[in-house]
């Protein structure tokens, strides 16, 4: 299942009655991953006020894992939104951390849940985007003197070397595009190369 991923990390900034809302969002694999980048990001503001977050991993149209928090504004005023943003936009492996700088002003309830949603829209408008491929992992075994034309191949299949031991053979495990699996595995039967999907 093909859909659209981050390919960098984005950062808009708005300001509604005195407070500043500060929005990225970028590209994750895993919940501990975006847990990490929530560390960064706090370290990065430690004086900011709140810093609320969402994500969506996985296939957007059937997000298998989606995660939201508040940081101390009242409940659903801030990841609600932010996750809202995430759903309609058809984007997976994607988290928005939003760091609010409080101004004075209070916003209420109707009034944080919009700036929440509005500086997640903002930082989705200019995130930069790429197709994510399924990939599929192959194993193999070749001579050490296959080795170069292995990895040659394998950058023609848009593939990418994931591990390599050397023992009487070199053994790979690589992961190549699922639409050029059968292309990669015919140049490999090809050479007398063993391999295992």
């Amino acid at each position: 299942m093909s859909y659209p991923i981050p390919c960098e990390q984005a950062a808009a900034e708005i300001e509604i009655k005195k407070s500043r809302f500060i929005a990225y969002a970028r590209h994750i694999a895993s919940r501990e991953a975006g847990m990490a980048w929530l560390e960064e990001i706090k370290a990065q503001y430690p004086d900011a006020r709140h810093h609320c977050w969402a994500y969506l991993i996985g296939n957007p149209h059937c997000a298998s894992n989606a995660g939201m928090g508040d940081d101390g504004e009242p409940s659903g005023t801030a990841g609600k939104p932010i996750l809202n943003v995430l759903q309609h936009k058809g984007v997976g492996d994607v988290m928005i951390i939003v760091v609010r700088y409080f101004g004075g002003i209070k916003l209420g309830a109707g009034g944080l849940t919009r700036a929440y949603g509005q500086a997640a829209q903002a930082v989705m408008e200019i995130l930069p985007l790429q197709q994510r491929v399924p990939m599929q992992d192959v194993a193999l075994e070749c001579d050490f003197a296959q080795e170069q034309q292995v990895r040659h191949w394998l950058q023609q299949v848009e593939g990418q070397l994931i591990d390599v031991g050397y023992q009487q053979q070199v053994s790979m495990r690589v992961s190549v595009p699922q639409s050029n699996v059968a292309e990669f595995c015919e140049i490999l039967s090809a050479h007398r190369c063993h391999y295992q999907t």
